[in-house]
């Protein structure tokens, strides 16, 4: 699959290369964990949604809700293969010194994209007013056996091995 962004009138898109899952009320590591929150608002609206949010105090970093409304459902965005607009990725990442640093990331990630806080909220697939960012299928199977291990960067439930990415 494809992460495409039409912002600020260019386009920038990889090849989603690694997600990491949560489990919406059941999982004491998601965001939802302990229900509803005007922040987290975004995880229990419809599949197709983007959640975003800032962490640490300087960084933005993109979910993708995959549950029913009210079920607060996501996948986190950890990488993408960088794929077109990459002048335009190389300038919003200029402290990357290889083309393998540019998107490695969540935030990484969100920074070469441009995908911030504006986009929390919207809906991704075809062109939408109120977003620029789409999710598309190229025809690129999925790996049939992604490489599979603990989720990281957070402090519970570390040992779910829902961090998928492709070999």
């Amino acid at each position: 699959m494809l992460l495409v962004d039409h912002g600020d009138g260019d386009r920038r898109w990889g090849r989603i290369c690694e997600v990491e899952a949560y489990g919406g009320l059941d999982d004491p590591a998601s965001h939802a964990a302990r229900g509803l929150t005007p922040r987290n608002e975004p995880m229990f609206r419809r599949a197709g949604t983007i959640y975003v949010y800032f962490t640490y105090g300087m960084h933005w970093c993109a979910n993708i809700v995959t549950g029913a409304v009210g079920d607060p459902l996501a996948v986190l965005l950890r990488a993408v293969e960088p794929l077109g607009g990459l002048d335009q990725i190389r300038a919003a990442r200029p402290r990357a010194r290889r083309d393998a640093d540019l998107t490695n990331g969540p935030a990484k990630l969100c920074q070469a994209l441009g995908i911030g806080e504006w986009a929390n909220g919207t809906e991704l697939g075809p062109r939408r007013v109120g977003s620029s960012v789409q999710l598309l299928d190229d025809g690129t199977p999925p790996p049939a056996k992604p490489v599979v291990g603990p989720r990281v960067g957070i402090s519970v439930a570390q040992d779910v091995p829902w961090r998928f990415r492709t070999p």
